[in-house]
């Protein structure tokens, strides 16, 4: 079976047919892979899902973000990507290795999908690729946190079996006004 390579504009995916949906993790982004994960990172701000950014940095700083991630030995990137251009990402943060209490944990975290490519099951697709990633690596629990606001996000890791298990009434800081977060785990 071969694969249909489609030519379509991002922000209207077509709906004559189901869109590829591919998860992979990434240890180098060529010059392409970044400014689509860059694109893709501004678009998801801009849609109020920047993990942690309230406005849009320079392109300058989110390419230096970029390439940064993939320097860190403890975080490991995954991306989605909708008929082969990236349109979101996780990362998988690893403990440090002076502390051996919580090596059986890693964190889910910068989990963000623009907005043109949600409703096409991505969201899942990333964290079980990053469940795959920490049980294949020893780890035996994932943790994250999130804004009470996401509510995709907070649906996508409850369906998956994330439980909630402490809110943060002052997790971010939005506008000037605080915005609650919620943590959630599961075992792997």
């Amino acid at each position: 079976m071969s694969e249909e390579f489609i030519t379509f504009d991002k922000k209207s995916v077509s709906q004559t047919r189901i869109p590829i949906v591919t998860v992979e993790t990434l240890n180098d982004l060529d010059a392409s892979d970044l400014s689509e994960i860059c694109d893709a990172t501004e678009e998801a701000i801009e849609a109020g899902g920047g993990f942690g950014w309230v406005s849009p940095p320079s392109r300058s700083v989110l390419e230096n973000y970029w390439r940064g991630v993939l320097l860190i030995p403890e975080r490991v990137l995954i991306i989605g990507k909708l008929d082969h251009v990236i349109a979101g990402s996780c990362q998988i943060l690893k403990p440090p290795q002076n502390n051996e209490a919580q090596a059986f944990s890693c964190q889910l975290t910068t989990f963000f999908l623009a907005p043109w490519a949600r409703g096409y099951g991505m969201a899942g697709q990333l964290v079980i690729e990053a469940e795959n990633y920490a049980k294949s690596n020893g780890f035996h629990t994932i943790n994250l946190d999130v804004r009470a606001t996401q509510d995709r996000a907070i649906h996508s890791f409850e369906t998956l079996g994330f439980t909630k298990i402490g809110t943060h009434p002052n997790y971010a800081l939005i506008e000037g006004k605080y915005v609650s977060g919620y943590y959630f785990t599961k075992q792997i």
